[in-house]
């Protein structure tokens, strides 16, 4: 159960604040922001820097794949002292 007056008071603020974010919307220029002109383009340079370097990283380094240690590695011999 709400007071009629905490109801009205509620109602209009929420009132108000739509009429807020409306007005702040109708104000808004339309032309693009740094996103709008670079985004698409900046997401796949960074990719492709992240991908080449990936790349090279795995060619020059030497990693190798999925190699088993099962008849490279031979256990040494036990010492008792």
């Amino acid at each position: 159960v709400m007071f009629p007056l905490a109801r009205y008071a509620l109602n209009r603020l929420k009132t108000q604040s739509i009429r807020q974010v409306v007005a702040r919307q109708g104000h808004q220029k339309p032309s693009s922001d740094f996103h709008d002109k670079y985004g698409n383009m900046m997401l796949i340079s960074g990719a492709t820097f992240c991908l080449l370097g990936y790349m090279i990283y795995m060619t020059q380094m030497g990693v190798e794949w999925n190699l088993s240690p099962v008849g490279r590695v031979t256990p040494k011999e036990w010492k008792d002292k």
